[in-house]
């Protein structure tokens, strides 16, 4: 760096220039200039902001007192509530600050009379006082036989009286000297705690480097986010100069960052998870975008080392796309059914043949629809047999019943007892494959087995809200024999069980079973007991917690094991649509190209109900009436003559528009708003049947 120079300028005319040390910076004068550079001096501008509290404070206590004492408050909350149009409130307030208005004005009169109650009331406490005196005098003089003792008491009193004002008097001056500062103490306190929460943010202070911290995760991130973890033995190790070994230094993983990196010793991965909390501020992430595990136990590194995956910031709040499967293709449950997308970015499937799975958590959290998703895609796989027993009186698999060689629901005794024979008869279906493959030399049934031999397709049999079988006092102990017995055994044998519930005790989920089973999803639940009870024991141990999700916030989104190399991922369902309150589901449309392209033999021995089809042209000429309709009211009308005909609940003007140009109906437009006219649909209809008949004949 060049030293800075002396330079001595000769004045030419006017107002002579400054003669600065290093730069010419101009010729402002340097009052001013010393004022500009003292106000913008950091602890200048510290001092003025302390100040700035006392007359902000001032303002919100003259704000409180006018509030408490006027009817503005009323009026302000009356005018918000009327602007949002919430007459309910506005009458409510309207009665409160009536109340309000009689309390002051009783209280006002209250400062009037109790006064003048009062000094009425002077005169007879002062008697009252003097007998109460002469009274304890006379007592004290009859009980020394002296009778000048009948004045001690008033001597006493008179004492009492001299001695409180000697202390009133020592301390009145210092008392209203102090006075002032108290009351600047107070105010710059109320101005303080003010600004902390005010939206101006005007006496936020500066933190060097805070700014977009921790967006790209570095090696040294991670060192100063450990540095700062409330563990004693790490701390005392980075203080006696230990420094951790990156087995994996922070890589970008999809939408995270990956790392694994090496602990002192007395430190182990579960502390680091205890504290993920912590770790988590430290990196600039929120809590859930955090996920430290063993990465011994994951694969990932070797003992003594941990797992860390950090999400980008936000990622996890993006909702799912969706789902890949809903208009076109097939799924092959060998392969693996379209679950997710996992907190990298990536789609990733759930195992389904030589598998078992079990979906738990919360009410509300999305294992219905992980159940949903899941069957959906082994709906669209042509050789796969689907069962669905819903132990509930709801309609969360009405949609797939076409699909479904068996479906049953309700709490009902005969209910529990239907899924109970199904359990036996797929116990007895095991072994009789495995002798089958025995016949046929085989060690486990394969897609191209289950193409040749259809007494070999796969079975996928989903036993939802599985706590009242379990449960059951008669059919619970018979059920947790038959299906942990067959989840041993089912494995090659191309038969797959499926269970979800809201509760991991053992009487809604037996733990034999859990141990069994190998894809664990488990949403979000409030204990580790719970976390354990579905994901399996150790799982909190070992930093996979789904205690961790936000309920509500992180609706769709589980902790699932068994679907990857990875020890665990964060996965966010995908959704299929369905609306509660005009019996729409998304699943109708793709239950009905799978119910097309299953083999016979998966489908339903009993005739089923036949998938709704409409006719457009049909449809219009019902609603259309006699006179021209906006192809916007078109639509109302569609729906709600199919309500549940989920192209109509989709259809929009302008698709509505396109499919009748594709239909050679023409449509006039008035004033920019496209009508359709009743005799053109009619027209439509006419022509349709003319070329029908003339293909008959």
């Amino acid at each position: 760096m060049t030293a800075p120079l002396k330079a001595e300028i000769v004045p030419s005319s006017g107002r002579d220039p400054e003669i600065l040390e290093g730069d010419v910076v101009g010729t402002r004068p340097a009052p001013l200039r010393i004022v500009r550079a003292a106000a913008g001096h950091q602890h200048v501008r510290v001092a003025g902001r302390h100040l700035g509290y006392i007359p902000l404070g001032a303002a919100v206590v003259i704000r409180r007192l006018w509030d408490s004492r006027t009817t503005a408050r009323y009026e302000r909350w009356m005018r918000a509530a009327e602007a949002a149009g919430d007459l309910d409130k506005v009458l409510a307030l309207e009665e409160r600050l009536a109340d309000f208005r009689r309390d002051r004005h009783q209280r006002r009169v209250d400062m009037i009379e109790v006064p003048a109650r009062l000094v009425m009331q002077l005169p007879k406490l002062a008697f009252s006082m003097f007998l109460l005196l002469a009274c304890a005098g006379t007592l004290l003089g009859v009980a020394t036989k002296n009778l000048g003792e009948v004045a001690v008491p008033f001597e006493a009193a008179a004492r009492i009286a001299e001695w409180v004002v000697i202390a009133v008097s020592v301390a009145w001056g210092p008392l209203l000297l102090a006075l002032p500062w108290i009351g600047v103490a107070a105010l710059y306190w109320a101005g303080r705690a003010a600004a902390a929460t005010g939206p101006a943010g005007w006496d936020a202070a500066e933190v060097p480097g805070a700014e977009d911290g921790g967006i790209v995760v570095t090696a040294d991130t991670i060192v100063l986010a450990l540095q700062h973890l409330p563990i004693p033995d790490l701390r005392k190790a980075f203080k006696d100069g230990w420094r951790p070994a990156f087995h994996t230094l922070p890589v970008k993983d999809g939408r995270g960052y990956f790392t694994v990196f090496g602990l002192p010793l007395g430190v182990t991965a579960e502390m680091i998870a205890d504290r993920r909390s912590v770790l988590a501020r430290n990196v600039h992430r929120a809590e859930v975008e955090v996920w430290p595990s063993d990465a011994e136990k994951s694969g990932a590194g070797p003992a003594g080392t941990v797992a860390v995956w950090i999400a980008d910031s936000g990622v996890l709040s993006r909702a799912a796309p969706e789902y890949p499967l809903l208009h076109d293709g097939t799924a092959d449950v060998f392969a693996g059914v379209p679950a997710g997308v996992v907190a990298r970015g990536d789609g990733i499937d759930v195992p389904i043949t030589g598998n078992n799975f079990v979906a738990g958590g919360q009410m509300g959290q999305g294992k219905s629809n992980s159940c949903r998703v899941i069957m959906l895609g082994c709906a669209l796989d042509p050789l796969a047999e689907l069962n669905v027993f819903v132990f509930a009186n709801n309609g969360d698999f009405d949609a797939y019943a076409p699909r479904l060689a068996i479906y049953v629901k309700g709490v009902e005794d005969d209910a529990l007892a239907a899924a109970v024979g199904r359990l036996q008869e797929l116990y007895a279906e095991v072994a009789r494959r495995e002798g089958r493959l025995a016949e046929l030399g085989a060690k486990k049934v394969t897609r191209g087995l289950a193409e040749r031999y259809p007494d070999l397709r796969p079975i996928v049999s989903l036993f939802s809200e599985c706590h009242e079988l379990f449960g059951h006092p008669e059919y619970g102990p018979v059920a947790t024999e038959l299906v942990t017995k067959t989840a041993k055994r089912a494995r090659k044998t191309a038969i797959t069980l499926g269970f979800d519930t809201q509760s991991s005790r053992k009487e809604a989920i037996p733990p034999k079973l859990v141990e069994l089973v190998s894809v664990n999803i488990c949403f979000y639940v409030k204990t580790w007991r719970s976390n354990d009870g579905f994901l399996g024991d150790g799982s909190f141990a070992a930093g996979i917690r789904a205690t961790e999700l936000r309920p509500g916030r992180d609706r769709g989104t589980s902790v699932i094991t068994g679907v990857s190399d990875a020890q665990f991922e964060l996965l966010r369902w995908y959704f299929v649509e369905v609306d509660d309150d005009t019996g729409y589901d998304a699943a109708a449309e793709v239950i009905a190209r799978a119910v097309a392209q299953a083999a016979p033999s998966v489908l339903r021995a009993a005739p089923v109900a036949a998938i709704e089809t409409r006719d457009l042209l049909d449809d219009l000429d019902e609603v259309i009436g006699d006179e021209r309709v906006k192809l916007r009211d078109l639509i109302g009308l569609l729906r709600r003559l199919a309500p549940s005909w989920a192209r109509y609940q989709k259809m929009t003007a302008t698709q509505l528009a396109a499919e009748l140009r594709d239909l050679n109906v023409r449509t006039v437009n008035s004033s920019g708003t496209p009508y359709l006219d009743p005799a053109e649909v009619r027209r439509a209809l006419a022509d349709r049947a003319a070329v029908r008949s003339g293909e008959d004949e």
